[in-house]
Formats: structure tokens, C-alpha cells, sequence
């Protein structure tokens, strides 16, 4: 092993597992190849610091899990994990594959590792001990003592009713007009955005979308045969001139953005570019998708300037997505779609050839966290936490050498210029169990890039700051 893991005393995982952990992630980006010998017991201890007690424990795990294999007498080895297949007809060997992209794909795989979510300032979610937990658990304790036939039936494909009535209102507060007939539950914005997409576009045709932006969507929009194109993002919004031209050249269906608080660079639209937006949309005939996920992670207009276009345009050009994963519970996966009626009735038809229904229980225990009126409350903790935070780690990520062009009054995300192929930093940065997100990820064009997301909950262990400084500094 040519580079040292990085190993914390301060956090509640065990130095052993952290071996693990660093050690298996290694092995599964074939930055350690099969057949490999690891450093000796003493070896590995002495390098790292720590008791040969604490290796031998680390590497039987890594044994037990098939990453390893002991040869007596030699040592420890790394296991080939290719998966057992039956006995295939003989065909020409393909060259073997050393290498491993960074793409959308890896990201996303990292990101669900089970890894500490303080090694992950890549990640694109908060740390579970930020979100309200408890009352989770109470709504789900309180739904479980109702009738059973609630747990055993399925739910309706527009989505339980009484979530639908409490969207109503908060859709209201931000002076979105939309009945319950209006609105549409999904799996999180991830199945409203295929669901929308597959409504609109067929094969051959554009999609616009921000660049940078939330890269899932890049390839769900290419597998359904659209072509996907980015509109420079501004501070403001996007780059009106290269909308407007872009626009006229290949006449969209869709243009999604994120209004308020866009991902990764937690920037939000001005009233000024909303306006022009819209203009632009009527004139060539787009329909406009406002992925609002990051809502509640706003102080509200009244603090700071938040202009949503379903707003101005009241669900008749623009499609509204919103849902609770970011604050509430990643994994209830509650979304919804807000439209005009006769548009949420084809959705909700395409909902239920698709799935059917989406979880009548997810959609109860969301709802009943929202009408308890706690969940008002904890947001605003949220919102104190990353406001303590965000000035401090900025400040500090500049001290590094990375420039920050706008930088963000909310919101969990800062969009950070390193300077140099982020790509490498986080080859460099995942051999030593660090997630990072590349730049080059949150572009259609998928091409190199100086800048990265960087989530300021996810950035608060020394082990990162080390990283950053030793690479940047």
C-alpha cells in the first residue's frame, strides 16, 4: 500500500473498522489490485500508529468479507472478488481493464457505501443526527396502532389525500395556488422528474437543463433517448443571452432548474430572471420543471430573495416538484408533483402503469410529522446549524487556495474553484477513504473540471482539512 489511511481517534467508529472500511473501498475502486500483498501486521501497524491487535482484528474482517485471503507463512493477500459464474462457451479473452472513471455512476455508488458521513463531504444529503429522528419514529409507532387493513392495502395512485390537502396549504405559503386534485405523490423527485420526462419528450428530443446541476438526471434523460443540453448557470440564474439563442436553435420540451437553492451551488433565481425565463418558455412552447427539493432549507422570502416561477406563472407553464428526503427522511423517498388537473391525472396514470402506488405509509408518516407541528421547528434548527457553519468553512476553504464565487447565503452546499483536474483530487482523495464530488460530474458535457460540491455539514473532520491542505495548500 503506497499511501497511509488517515485514522481518527475523535469519532465514535472503532480505528479497526476505519481499516476496514479505507481498506475494502480501495480494493472495490481497483485502486488495490488482486494479488496484491498487504504490509505485514507489524508493518501496517507501525506505518499507522497503532497496535498490532487492532490490524489482526481488521484484516480477519477484511478476510471474513473476502477481500483478503490469508497464505500461511506468507501473509495476507488480496482476494480477486470477481463474481463465481457458471461455465460460459469459450470465447476470445477482452483485454483486462485497469482503470476505473469517475462518473455519475461512482458517485452515486460511493455515496451509499457505508461510510462515516463525515468522510463524505461529496455526499449530497445531511448527517442522520441533524434530522428529527424521534419524531419519525413516533409518527410511524402512531400510524402502526391504527387499522391494519392501512399496512396490507395499497394506497391511491394520486397519492393519501390528507398529504395532498396539507401540500395544498403549504404550496399556499409560498403563493403557489394547487387543489389536492392538483398534486401528484411521487417516490421523491427522482421518480417525479422520470415521470414528467417521460410525459414530454420522445426520442430525439432536447432537454435543457442547468450547467452545473443535480447530475442524476443527465443520465435518466439520455436513456430515454433525449438529448440534453446545458444552459450556463449564473449567480442569478442562468445566462439569459445563451438561453434565448439556444432556445431558438432547438426548441426544447423541457427546461429544468432549481429555483431556490440550486444544486451544488445553493445560489438562487433572481425575480428579474424569472421573468425572462418565462418570456422565453411562452415563446418557444416549454414547459418549465422547478425542482424546489431544497425549499425548506430557505429562511423564506421574507428574510432573503426566494422567486419561484410556479409563482409567478400559477402551474400553467411550470410544473412544481418538491418533496421531504433532504429534510425529513432520505429513506421515505415522499415526493410530489404539482400541476394543472388535467396534466396531474396523466401523470397519475402513468404513476400507476408504472408502480401502481407509491407507499401509502411513507406518505402517512410524512404527513403526520408535518400536522403534529414540529417539523416547522425543526427546519429552523437546520437552517441555524448550517448558518453557524457556513461563514467558518468558507473562510477556511479559502485559506486552502479554493475560490468561491458566490458565496452562499444557505443551503448545505458550497460550489468550489480547486484549481486544478477535481477528478484527481478525488481519485486522490477515495485512496484515502474521502468522497469527493467532481465537477466534471454536474455538467451534460461530462468534461474536466476545476470545481467541486462540497457539502459544509459533511466537512467538519480534521482528516479533510489535512487532505485539502496537504493537496491545495
Amino acid at each position: 500500500m503506497t499511501n497511509t489511511i488517515l485514522l481518527s481517534r475523535e469519532g465514535g467508529e472503532s480505528l479497526s473498522d476505519q481499516i476496514v472500511r479505507s481498506v475494502a473501498a480501495r480494493i472495490d475502486d481497483r485502486v488495490l489490485r488482486a494479488g496484491t500483498r498487504m504490509p505485514s501486521i507489524r508493518q501496517f501497524a507501525s506505518n499507522h500508529g497503532v497496535s498490532p491487535f487492532t490490524v489482526v482484528g481488521a484484516y480477519d474482517k477484511l478476510v471474513a468479507r473476502g477481500y483478503l485471503e490469508s497464505r500461511r507463512g506468507a501473509g495476507f493477500f488480496i482476494r480477486d472478488r470477481a463474481p463465481l459464474q457458471a461455465p460460459q462457451p469459450v470465447a476470445t479473452p477482452a483485454p483486462p481493464d485497469n482503470t476505473h472513471s469517475l462518473d455519475v455512476v461512482w458517485l452515486v455508488r460511493n455515496m451509499f457505501r457505508a461510510a462515516p458521513h463525515q468522510y463524505m463531504p461529496g455526499t449530497g444529503v445531511l448527517p442522520a443526527d441533524w434530522l428529527d429522528g424521534v419524531a419519525i419514529g413516533n409518527a410511524l409507532r402512531a400510524i402502526s396502532r391504527q387499522h391494519s387493513s392501512i399496512l396490507l392495502n395499497y394506497g391511491v395512485p394520486q397519492g393519501y389525500l390528507p398529504l395532498r390537502q396539507h401540500l395544498q396549504t403549504k404550496l399556499a405559503e409560498l403563493e403557489i395556488g394547487a387543489t389536492p386534485e392538483q398534486i401528484v405523490t411521487t417516490a421523491g423527485v427522482t421518480q417525479a422528474l422520470d415521470m414528467v420526462a417521460r410525459e414530454f419528450t420522445r426520442p430525439g428530443d432536447t432537454v435543457f437543463v442547468d450547467d452545473p446541476a443535480w447530475f442524476l438526471m443527465f443520465g435518466s434523460f439520455a436513456a430515454l433517448g433525449a438529448r440534453v443540453i446545458g444552459i450556463p448557470r449564473l449567480a442569478d440564474g442562468p445566462d439569459i443571452a445563451q438561453l434565448a439563442e439556444l432556445a431558438a436553435i432547438h426548441k426544447p420540451k423541457l427546461y429544468v432548474i432549481n429555483s431556490v437553492l440550486h444544486n451544488p451551488s445553493s445560489t438562487s433565481l433572481s425575480a428579474a430572471k424569472a421573468f425572462q425565463i418565462l418570456r422565453i418558455a411562452e415563446e418557444h412552447g416549454i414547459t418549465i420543471v422547478e425542482d424546489d427539493i431544497y425549499c425548506d432549507l430557505h429562511p423564506g422570502s421574507s428574510v432573503q430573495p426566494a422567486t419561484r416561477m410556479a409563482a409567478l406563472d400559477q402551474l400553467k407553464r411550470v410544473i412544481y416538484l418538491g418533496g421531504f428526503s433532504k429534510t425529513m427522511a432520505a429513506n421515505l423517498r415522499v415526493g410530489f408533483i404539482a400541476t394543472s388537473e388535467e396534466m396531474a391525472l396523466r401523470l397519475a396514470d402513468r404513476k400507476m402503469l408504472q408502480t401502481l402506488t407509491t407507499s401509502d405509509i411513507g406518505e402517512r408518516v410524512v404527513h403526520k410529522v408535518l400536522s403534529e407541528g414540529s417539523y416547522r421547528k425543526h427546519t429552523e434548527r437546520m437552517r441555524a446549524r448550517l448558518d453557524s457553519l457556513r461563514s467558518r468553512t468558507v473562510r477556511q476553504l479559502e485559506k486552502t487556495g479554493m475560490r468561491i464565487a458566490s458565496a452562499p447565503p444557505a443551503g448545505m452546499f458550497v460550489w468550489v474553484d480547486a484549481g486544478r483536474d477535481t477528478n484527481v483530487l478525488t481519485e486522490k482523495a477515495m485512496a484515502h477513504g474521502l468522497l469527493l464530488a467532481p465537477g466534471s460530474l454536474f455538467s451534460p458535457s461530462q468534461l474536466p473540471s476545476s470545481y467541486m460540491r462540497l457539502n459544509i455539514a459533511a466537512l467538519q473532520a480534521p482528516e479533510i482539512w489535512r487532505f485539502l491542505q496537504r493537496e491545495l495548500g
